[in-house]
């Protein structure tokens, strides 16, 4: 799912490539993706963009004229946007929707079955306001704020930075990212955390998503990002288990939970430690290795 590094940038382009100009028409491929009917897609016929922006991981459209008409897109795990030439045709197995302009098309796909990406629109800012799921944003925030939210309930610091209810905008990717630069265990509690290591996990994060705002920035450039991945190979840790860490040169972990993994390096953020991966340690029970030579070692037998 894209991340914040990743809608910051579409927000950007989108800003730079529709703001200002009138969508002629909204066409749509899948009548599923559509999830309001009051005020109809069609009110947004003919009106011009005002403003581009985000709700967490939700970019928004903003339209001119009667009604304060906002367009809310939901990528999703597997939708993206793209600049096409005017009136593009819509792929068949992917294609959600286009939105033209007389100077282009933004064309929404998903290249996934379960077709989760979304299309609502909404009148009002406080039916904006209600899309909005409480997370902190790590970029604005202060570090008090930050702690607050983080101690709110006791879960482990990987679910607290993927949860929009806690933390805006950051999921699988950039909470792997994070924490190997705060160099600290992915199953790290949020209330054993001191004032110290909050402080140390934001800026962190800020340092993360900065460098990754301005790395995605210069990539685009003056163009419309077509190649938004979740697995860049400049990342630390995230996507590369196996692989030696950047920092110490220990081989990537990985523990696969639900739909998700978490990638860690055993040397810099668990003190040598290895997590246990639940559905393996449940079958190793005692055998399963406690650190990185009692795994190399289980390897060579």
């Amino acid at each position: 799912m894209p991340e914040l590094p990743d809608i910051t940038i579409y927000v950007e382009r989108l800003a730079a490539f529709t703001v200002g100009r009138t969508l002629d028409r909204v066409r749509l491929a899948s009548p599923f993706v559509l999830r309001s009917y009051d005020p109809p897609i069609t009110a947004l016929h003919g009106r011009t963009v005002t403003a581009a922006g985000r709700i967490g991981k939700r970019l928004v459209l903003s339209f001119d004229g009667d009604g304060d008409l906002h367009l809310v897109i939901h990528l999703m795990i597997a939708g993206r946007l793209r600049w096409k030439k005017p009136g593009v045709t819509i792929p068949k197995k992917v294609g959600l929707a286009a939105f033209d302009f007389a100077h282009g098309s933004l064309l929404f796909t998903e290249a996934s079955p379960k077709k989760r990406a979304s299309l609502v629109v909404v009148s009002g800012r406080a039916a904006l306001d209600d899309i909005h799921r409480g997370g902190v944003d790590l970029l604005t925030a202060p570090t008090p704020a930050i702690a607050a939210a983080l101690r709110a309930e006791n879960h482990t610091i990987k679910r607290a930075l993927t949860d929009p209810t806690v933390i805006d905008g950051v999921g699988n990717a950039y909470s792997d990212e994070i924490l190997h630069r705060a160099r600290m265990s992915p199953f790290r509690q949020t209330r054993q955390l001191d004032d110290a290591e909050i402080e140390r996990l934001h800026g962190a994060a800020r340092v993360v998503l900065l460098e990754w705002i301005d790395r995605l920035r210069a990539e685009v450039g003056d163009g419309f990002p077509d190649e938004v991945t979740a697995f860049r190979p400049e990342m630390a840790v995230h996507g590369k288990y196996g692989q030696p860490c950047p920092v110490c040169g220990s081989p990537v972990q990985r523990i696969r939970y639900a739909d998700n993994e978490a990638n860690y390096c055993v040397t810099c953020q668990t003190g040598g430690r290895l997590l246990a991966d639940r559905s393996l340690s449940k079958l190793l029970k005692d055998n399963w290795p406690k650190t990185l030579e009692e795994l190399e070692e289980r390897k060579r037998r």
